[in-house]
């Protein structure tokens, strides 16, 4: 957006980075999940609205006399397609496994069952409704050649702008302020332990005791995260080797796993058996698609360069 508006700008990724950085300092010292109730509702009314721009802007763009050429066609290679789908199986984990951590964050009083479901249930439905609607009429739109960010396809470097650009500035703003919100709220976990290991229990939350060290430790991890996305901008690759190491595990073969250690179902029936197949296959997905998505990062790496202004899809 920024070089569209300004072709000739001098202002690179990583500075726009550091200034995000610099915001989410002072919003990180809010000092609990709870806290941060209002903050979550708002990135639930961001999310929608973005959504609901990015779709009215694929369709109009689909539908103008400026609509970009589609082809709808595959990989010419079958190994290709293969791999291709092993990370996108990956990517769709990670956006679908992001709602468990704030959820065992939440949900740590009991009773937890009974809030865990219905925020996951909560969760699942706004992801799938906006994941999957931005990514259909994206498709649509750009065919094979839809950028992961639909932003992009929409600002071609060539030509003009597919969408007016009050939407496509709206859409920036809502984008930005939604990032604001999700690095608030997935930050709580790390900040929470932490803060077991520096705070004092019988102390305030405001005391000094508690305040400076709370202030300091916060501080330097936006600031460390702040650097790693600055000098790492390959959103996509990285996307899809955290959804194959960290969330299919986490999302499908864990709760599987622990269910039959804690529960112990006889051999003989159907849940022991149906949670074992589960765990079996999600284990051969999950090597298979860090397999893939480590394949990509290394195809890509011709691409990559540290504190670049492109992001690396």
């Amino acid at each position: 957006m920024y070089e569209n508006l300004s072709p000739n700008g001098s202002l690179k990724l990583y500075e726009f980075i550091e200034m995000v950085t610099v915001v989410m300092i002072v919003l990180s010292q809010l000092p609990s999940f709870h806290s941060l109730r209002h903050i979550n509702f708002a990135s639930l009314l961001l999310c929608l609205g973005y959504t609901f721009l990015m779709v009215g802007a694929c369709i109009n763009a689909g539908l103008s006399k400026n609509a970009p050429p589609r082809d709808y066609s595959l990989e010419p290679s079958g190994s290709s397609r293969v791999f291709s789908a092993f990370t996108s199986i990956s990517i769709i984990a990670a956006i679908f496994g992001n709602g468990i951590l704030p959820e065992i964050q939440a949900t740590l009083a009991p009773p937890a069952t009974g809030k865990m479901v219905k925020g996951l249930l909560m969760c699942y439905t706004v992801a799938f409704l906006t994941f999957y609607s931005a990514a259909v009429s994206g498709y649509w739109v750009f065919g094979n050649n839809s950028n992961s960010n639909i932003l992009k396809s929409l600002m071609p470097d060539e030509g003009p702008s597919l969408a007016p650009t009050i939407v496509l500035g709206l859409a920036v703003v809502f984008v930005l302020l939604q990032l604001l919100a999700i690095g608030l709220v997935y930050s709580q976990v790390a900040y929470e332990i932490m803060e077991k290991q520096s705070a004092d229990v019988k102390q305030g939350m405001f005391s000094k005791r508690n305040l400076i060290p709370r202030l300091i430790l916060r501080s330097l991890y936006v600031i460390f995260c702040g650097f790693m996305a600055a000098m790492l901008p390959f959103f996509g690759d990285i996307s899809g080797v955290v959804g194959a190491i960290g969330f299919i595990p986490l999302d499908f073969i864990l709760p599987m796993l622990l269910y039959n250690m804690t529960y112990k179902p006889s051999r003989s029936t159907l849940t022991y058996w149906i949670n074992l197949s589960i765990i079996i296959v999600f284990t051969g997905v999950g090597i298979m698609g860090s397999f893939s998505s480590i394949r990509k990062l290394v195809l890509d790496a011709n691409k990559f360069k540290l504190f670049s202004s492109d992001v690396v899809d």
